[in-house]
């Protein structure tokens, strides 16, 4: 957590060149995967140091040291019970069926409130970090907001974001916006290649040109291409009534294979304007050949379908009905005219 990553220095020396007349909070946001959360955690390590180079972290003197180690005593990391077991911060509940929380309670923020007001531990900054700050549910989202109304004197608070447009918005607009943009292809694909990424152009592409997520999903050993999509370019070149297709549908989670849809209908909508595709390249010529012979307006149809369930996605009542009911939706739409 102390360094940026490479694309990140470069913006993140303008942003702390100012730090002596800093906002006091900072919402930091971007597309899932290019590393808000990374660029947060260093920021806030860069904002304690004390011995900066050249605006970012030493990592040698002993306020870098605390934060290595999990324990400066100005720092804290608000977020939630569930992000806090994945990082190993924090022991899976002894109770197999409570399961840890995927939202920041007002508990949490209220904890916060003795903190600010002793005296900061090495006379400098005290940071405060949120993330991901879209998981404050809207109590605790409205007791940071009377926090950052009278902002505690000597203190940052850097909340990280993957989809602001779901924060309140008094509480956004109390925050200065840092929007990251998508880092270059090249510089991703070398960081990929030097974390020994294989097949690291093609993960990119997959992942929309984000490397933390493409970094992900090759450490999870997921393919490039999943096997339900190779399905569904199969079943949609030469015909099939889509049991198999759902079948395939069902082994998954439904918010990973509606996301993926909604790549590929991207691909299929640029592939009927005879342009590349964006997330399969190594697919172009299957998806060239199906956008061909497309019924546009059947394709929008599934399009507007997709979104409505990516919002149901993560609470599928009954997922083999949706399964079902994809497999089906979806061939239906891209049957030639």
């Amino acid at each position: 957590m102390m360094d940026f990553l490479p694309w990140q220095q470069a913006p993140a020396r303008r942003w702390l060149a100012a730090r002596e007349r800093f906002a006091h909070a900072w919402l930091i946001h971007g597309r899932p995967g290019c590393g808000q959360m990374e660029f947060a955690l260093a920021g806030a390590a860069s904002l304690l140091c004390e011995s900066p180079r050249d605006g970012l972290a030493c990592g040698e003197c002993q306020a870098c040291r605390w934060v290595a180690a999990g324990n400066h005593p100005d720092l804290r990391r608000i977020r939630p019970d569930a992000q806090a077991v994945r990082e190993g911060a924090l022991d899976v509940a002894e109770d197999a069926r409570k399961q840890p929380s995927r939202e920041i309670r007002i508990e949490q923020i209220r904890g916060l409130l003795p903190w600010f007001n002793t005296a900061t531990h090495r006379g400098g900054w005290r940071v405060a970090l949120l993330y991901p700050a879209e998981s404050l549910n809207t109590i605790a989202a409205n007791a940071l907001l009377k926090i950052l109304e009278e902002p505690p004197e000597h203190t940052v608070f850097l909340l990280s974001a993957q989809a602001p447009d779901r924060l309140l918005p008094t509480l956004v607009s109390r925050c200065r916006r840092l929007p990251l943009a998508v880092p270059p292809a090249a510089e991703s694909l070398a960081w990929l290649e030097a974390q020994g990424v294989k097949d690291a152009a093609a993960r990119l592409a997959a992942a929309g040109g984000a490397p933390l997520l493409a970094l992900e999903q090759a450490r999870e050993g997921r393919p490039v291409v999943p096997d339900w999509l190779e399905l569904f370019l199969d079943q949609a070149s030469g015909g099939g009534d889509g049991a198999a297709l759902a079948d395939a549908l069902q082994a998954g989670e439904p918010a990973d294979w509606v996301d993926g849809f909604q790549r590929l209908w991207l691909d299929l909508s640029l592939g009927a304007h005879g342009l590349p595709p964006r997330y399969h390249p190594g697919q172009a010529a299957r998806i060239a050949a199906i956008a061909r012979n497309l019924d546009p307006a059947a394709l929008a149809r599934a399009a507007d379908w997709l979104r409505e369930q990516w919002r149901l996605a993560r609470h599928a009542l009954n997922p083999k009905l949706l399964a079902d009911h994809a497999a089906r939706t979806l061939l239906q739409s891209v049957r030639p005219r």
